[in-house]
């Protein structure tokens, strides 16, 4: 890597913002001699044109000798941020490839079949006429030879070890903040009736009956594997499969591997690694094998594949932290921050809070946060507006209290099989609507009127009936638990605000909000921290549901027409100021200066143990 090329690299005509003053920063890191920088952007600042920057100092073929590692690959664990990249035309030199799934074959009576599905890997011996054409095996080959290969962090921890996507240069990795959790989630092993093709075959004991449930888990977990490995064995004989048949061979070959690791790595003395094993429902139900410390894993699938590697985030909160949680050494890992160039009178965090919304008060605080919710759709009537609701318990029960109130008509919203055409669908649309969204805290781009406002309905806290985070927190992780929230909450902010000149109001409704941010102030980017500093109460419109765009409500003009966005020009202008888009002041400052808290609190006390991600 030559580290003065990264400046020059640089893909847009222009910088804007503190992206010059960055690329600086991230030279300087390098030429220090470290082989990981942390870039810590905020939202906005154009992770993806710094990441064009770096992966154009890797070395070439005519600066290193045959056998060492040349060119970049460019991993986002966000498929959204993948397709961005794919249709940014200052990003074009980032060959892009993807999944066999993604692409179609282009046989004659095979155009609706995916290639991970095709006669070549269903047939012995196929020999394809048009595999020189095949849209999968073209962008294979042309990633492969080019400067940067563009993939998503699965397909690129997928083909670690592969002969095809070798070590590079320069590793380049986006939206890094959740390196540890996704690693996490890529090597647990799920064992249930939908991804155990023979589980019909065998009997599931109850692993954690009597002793240790790992070891038990263990030899099960061996037993498994060799049945895997007869069914699969069987298949091969045939000489010709079926598409069904196909996909059963690769899913019997790959879970004989997810095993067949877990059980290497827990026989591995000098693994890192500790695991936890779920079955909530006893004999004969699914199993769940999740890995606390995926470091070994990473040192695989990531650390082996290049020389230097940039991870970039808006929130990479703690650096030490982060390095332990990846297996890297915080002595070899320099962190460079970039200044947040928007306006923080543009991002405005706005105090609404109803009381907590724990499980257990949640029944009492839901009905308030309806209300209020109602009076902010009343204050941004002409404006789109998106509700992070948490969980699709607290999406459904919003949903439902506020059609009774009448204002279903202005209210969307998704279920898990639906989310991007709903979510696509919602944004298409110039109705002032309200999308009610679960988990899209991040990666999701709504500049300008897409979204001017959003709300924070509950402190995202990690579920802890998920055994990793029970273990943690029996551990004493508390400023883990914390961070992992804070993160969630931080990546929430940024969805509405995208550039200097946009503006968009942040309102939070969980009086838990609150404790977390006395928390964990220490940890909060500075830019993130005057956000908070600036926090205040609003000044809202009373409750009426007519007014928020209820039925005869004000979405209709005089003439009855549904409102468009010529008619709420006047309106914007005038909430512009409520939202953040002058220099005026709404409502009360808080400042977060204000509330600290004593490291000498019980840790277990009034905190929200029952929080869970997706409860139904």
């Amino acid at each position: 890597m030559d580290p003065d090329r990264i400046p020059p690299s640089f893909p847009a005509p222009s910088f804007r913002g503190a992206q010059e003053q960055a690329l600086s920063d991230i030279r300087d890191a390098f030429a220090a001699g470290n082989d990981v920088v942390l870039v810590r952007a905020p939202t906005g600042s154009g992770k993806s044109l710094l990441a064009r920057s770096i992966a154009g100092a890797a070395a070439t073929t005519d600066e290193v000798a045959p056998a060492e590692a040349t060119d970049a690959y460019y991993t986002t664990p966000q498929v959204s941020q993948l397709d961005d990249v794919a249709e940014d035309p200052l990003l074009d030199d980032l060959n892009v490839i993807r999944g066999k799934s993604n692409y179609t074959c282009i046989l004659n009576g095979e155009t609706d079949t995916p290639v991970d599905r095709a006669p070549c890997v269903r047939q012995a011996g196929f020999d394809c006429s048009v595999r020189h054409r095949c849209p999968y095996f073209s962008d294979r080959a042309i990633a492969s030879n080019r400067r940067i290969a563009a993939m998503t962090l699965a397909y690129f921890m997928q083909t670690a070890g592969s002969d095809v996507f070798r070590k590079r240069d320069v590793v380049v990795i986006d939206e890094a903040h959740g390196l540890a959790e996704w690693a996490e989630m890529y090597a647990t092993v799920d064992l249930n009736p939908r991804t155990v093709p023979v589980w019909d075959d065998v009997g599931i004991p109850d692993v954690t009956a009597a002793g240790d449930p790992v070891e038990r888990t263990v030899r099960f977990a061996e037993t498994l594997a060799g049945v895997c490995e007869r069914a699969k064995d069987e298949l091969l004989r045939k000489p010709d499969l079926t598409p069904e048949e196909a996909a059963r061979r690769d899913r019997l070959q790959e879970l004989r591997s997810e095993l067949t690791w877990f059980v290497d790595d827990y026989r591995n003395p000098e693994s890192p690694t500790t695991w936890v094993v779920d079955q909530p429902d006893g004999e004969g139900s699914p199993v769940t094998i999740k890995p606390l410390d995926p470091a070994r894993y990473l040192h695989h699938t990531v650390w082996e594949r290049g020389n230097k590697f940039a991870l970039l985030s808006a929130t990479i909160l703690n650096k030490a932290a982060f390095c332990r949680g990846v297996g890297l050494d915080p002595s070899n890992v320099a962190l460079v921050d970039v200044e947040h160039t928007f306006p923080v009178e543009n991002r405005p965090l706005y105090d609404v809070t109803q009381g907590k919304m724990t499980y257990d008060r949640r029944d009492e605080t839901l009905p308030k946060v309806a209300r209020t919710l109602v009076r902010i759709m009343a204050k941004h009537r002409d404006e789109k507006g998106l509700v992070h609701c948490h969980s699709y318990a607290i999406q459904s029960e919003l949903r439902r209290r506020l059609a009774q109130l009448g204002l279903g008509s202005r209210v969307r919203a998704h279920d898990r099989e639906d989310r991007d055409a709903a979510l696509e669908s919602w944004k298409a649309t110039d109705d002032p609507d309200v999308f009610l969204s679960v988990k899209m805290e991040e990666a999701l781009d709504l500049s300008g009127d897409l979204c001017r406002w959003q709300v924070v309905c509950k402190a995202p806290y990690l579920n802890t009936n998920d055994s990793r985070v029970a273990r943690r927190l029996d551990d004493g992780q508390w400023s883990w638990y914390r961070r992992a929230a804070l993160r969630t909450v931080i990546q929430a902010c940024g969805r509405v605000v995208r550039a200097p000149d946009d503006y968009g109001a942040t309102y939070l409704a969980d009086s838990s909000l609150l404790d977390l941010f006395e928390r964990t102030r220490s940890d909060m980017p500075s830019w993130f921290r005057d956000q908070v500093d600036r926090l205040s109460t609003p000044d809202l419109p009373e409750f009426d549901q007519v007014t928020a765009g209820g039925q005869s409500g004000s979405r209709r003009t005089s003439s009855g027409r549904r409102s468009s966005a010529r008619d709420r020009t006047a309106t914007r202008t005038e909430s512009r100021s409520s939202s953040g888009g002058s220099n005026q002041s709404s409502g009360t400052t808080r400042s977060g200066s204000n509330r600290g808290t004593s490291e000498s609190d019980d840790e277990q006390s009034d905190h929200p143990l029952s929080d869970v991600w997706g409860d139904t």
